[in-house]
């Protein structure tokens, strides 16, 4: 039977034993001369071994009493080298190391033995006894030794260690880069690093269940890098002021030095109107094409209806898109959009249908948009008619009211944020309370927004959307698509891909997941954890099999390329742990994309710059009267707008 390095394993039992068999009789030399008195006195001499063990003495054997001893010492210890005993997984270090010492400590000790004040005989005996059982211990204890299983991933129950890999420790910078500090587990040893995205144009999706630190880690440094760049910004900031004040306190420090020209700050806030800026989504200068108008419709109605969403193109749904479409480009082409806003579109479509009919046909373009209401209505078929206003006019009536239609209708600033003449840094507050009605309009805001950074000329931009799922974007992965030559930096995000799968389609949901560039995920399990790991793809790791018979004992080792970090691990992050992949840039390159790391706040820091912050400064004195008289005013306009037509 042929071992593994080719030896056969019989011959080299010989050799152990023989080996094993020289030490026992080194230590019996050991015994008969310096126990010689002993035996002559026990009559266990003779001529002929003592002759022997005279000659023996001439070679300098016996010229030192520890010299034997260390002898029959290191053979034995060769002769365990070699020792092949059945493994046994119930073995441990512990218990084969306190054999090994103490024979040690037994059989060189034994020598104390030599000074007892008694008999000679009792001494060789004591001696004997003590330096062969500490022997025979060293034996038990080597043999010990050589039957533990060496299995090296035992104490690492989760394989943790086993599913590291190097990441990139270099800092790699641009005139675009977000750069996070890091630190990475590698077999055990703590690396720093850093988390590089060098190109946040190709889209950046952040990741991870509630208090899994996406504000706190990442977001919060994507604000204030991009604004130490000279980046005009966009941020959707659902729980206010959250974001807005880290915002407002960055843009005042960097502002004068980083900016050609200098930025302005806006924030739409319909909760405290006296903390917010007015403006018109529906700018008649930014619709240029009745696409806009149907656009701006689609945005509204999905956005207030989010069960539509995933129904577009039935009859129902598109019908309050047209409806909503027509009045939109009716007020466009109206006194030269004078009257085109969201609020004077709402009062509108609460207009009776024979007024408003009359009016509408009055405008050629939307003649197509109109037709189906217009025979329905000619047809005198008015429960259908009946149903297609009504689907328009339920879901819009939420948006009546004064607050809105005061910040709807004004006009302190444009959407075009990336304007080289005048930058901007813009932030949309939502309502936790009220994100069915305030997510509608914001997402309006959105729509126009975009359509209009996307453009050509333009100075960078950086759109940061928190809690994406509380609004409605249509269009976001062709943002992506297509920003990336415009310098548009798009940063969403989300909690998880079931949500996302959710509020819009599975389709919609995929395309997002898949066209994002740069990812980093906090804890999420489920179908987000399965597709991280898959997207993460897989590495060498070492594995290890353990066969236990009567006869023997055999440990397998392999190598097998596993996931380089699996759906579980994804699933039980901590707060501050991410996992993620980034994309590079031709010029630039990243080998090492993947990481799995704790990224690094200095939170003593980020507490004392926060204690520091200003809060965003009153920008009017806006009291109820106003407001009121505001929305008294737009339902007139509207209503001199049917009669004037009329």
């Amino acid at each position: 039977m042929s071992m593994n390095t080719g030896e056969n394993e019989q011959g080299l039992r010989k050799v152990i034993d023989l080996t094993r068999m020289i030490s026992i009789v080194m230590l019996l030399l050991h015994f008969c001369f310096y126990c010689y008195a002993t035996f002559y006195h026990w009559n266990l001499t003779a001529k002929i071994p003592d002759i022997i063990l005279n000659n023996i003495g001439k070679t300098g054997l016996f010229s030192s009493f520890h010299k034997t001893k260390l002898i029959s010492l290191g053979v034995l210890l060769l002769s365990l080298v070699g020792a092949r005993g059945r493994k046994s997984d119930k073995l441990n270090y512990r218990t084969a190391l306190a054999y090994f010492i103490s024979g040690l400590f037994i059989y060189f000790i034994s020598v104390l033995c030599l000074y007892i004040p008694t008999s000679d005989q009792f001494i060789t005996l004591a001696y004997i006894s003590c330096t062969s059982c500490g022997f025979v211990l060293v034996l038990t204890g080597g043999g010990l030794i050589s039957r533990i299983i060496k299995d090296k991933l035992a104490n690492d129950v989760f394989t943790k260690q086993n599913e590291t890999f190097p990441q990139e420790e270099k800092l790699i910078e641009n005139e675009y880069s977000i750069n996070l500090p890091a630190q990475y587990n590698l077999k055990g040893k703590i690396i720093n690093s850093f988390i590089n995205f060098i190109n946040p144009m190709r889209g950046l999706l952040v990741m991870g269940s509630p208090k899994a630190g996406k504000f706190y880690f990442i977001i919060q440094h994507i604000i204030k890098q991009h604004i130490e760049k000279g980046f005009s910004m966009f941020i959707y900031d659902f729980k206010y002021d959250d974001l807005s004040r880290i915002a407002y306190n960055h843009f005042l420090k960097f502002k004068s030095k980083k900016y050609q020209v200098e930025p302005q700050f806006y924030v739409i806030n319909f909760n405290d109107l006296s903390r917010c800026h007015r403006c018109n989504p529906l700018d008649p200068k930014n619709m240029t094409d009745i696409t806009d108008a149907v656009e701006s419709a689609r945005t509204i109605m999905l956005g207030l209806n989010r069960s539509w969403i995933k129904r577009q193109g039935e009859f129902f749904v598109e019908s309050p898109i047209n409806f909503m479409t027509s009045i939109i480009w009716f007020l466009k082409k109206f006194h030269d959009g004078d009257y085109c806003t969201l609020p004077h579109a709402i009062e509108m479509m609460q207009i009776d249908y024979d007024k408003l009919f009359t009016v509408l046909r009055t405008e050629s373009e939307i003649e197509a948009y109109m037709n189906p209401f217009l025979s329905t209505y000619l047809n005198d078929s008015m429960e259908q008619l009946q149903g297609q206003i009504d689907a328009a006019r339920i879901g819009i009536a939420r948006l009546s009211s004064p607050a809105l239609y005061y910040v709807l209708s004004g006009n302190d600033f444009t959407l075009d944020i990336n304007n080289p003449d005048e930058p901007k840094i813009v932030c949309l507050a939502n309502n936790p309370q009220k994100q069915q009605v305030y997510g509608a309009v914001l997402s309006l805001y959105i729509s126009r927004m975009t359509k209009i950074v996307n453009q050509r000329g333009k100075l960078r931009s950086s759109l940061i959307f928190d809690e994406f799922l509380t609004i409605y974007f249509n269009g976001i992965d062709n943002l992506i698509a297509t920003a990336r030559s415009n310098k548009v930096a798009t940063t969403i995000a989300v909690q998880d891909y079931s949500q996302l799968k959710n509020e819009y389609s599975r389709e919609q949901a995929e395309v997002i997941l898949n066209i994002m560039g740069n990812i980093i995920a906090g804890q999420v399990s489920g179908e987000s954890a399965k597709f991280l790991s898959e997207k993460f793809g897989r590495i060498m790791q070492d594995r290890e099999s353990i066969s236990i018979n009567s006869n023997d004992t055999s440990i397998t080792k392999s190598n097998q390329l596993e996931q380089a970090i699996p759906a579980s691990t994804i699933a039980s992050l901590s707060s501050g742990e991410f996992v993620g992949m980034v994309a590079d840039n031709p010029d630039q390159i990243i080998n090492l994309k993947s990481f799995h790391c704790k990224i690094i706040n200095d939170h003593d820091a980020l507490k004392t710059e926060s204690d520091l912050y200003e809060q965003i400064p009153e920008i009017n004195k806006v009291d109820s009267t106003i407001v009121q008289r505001n929305y008294q005013q737009i339902k007139q306009e509207v209503q001199d707008i049917i009669d004037t037509e009329l």
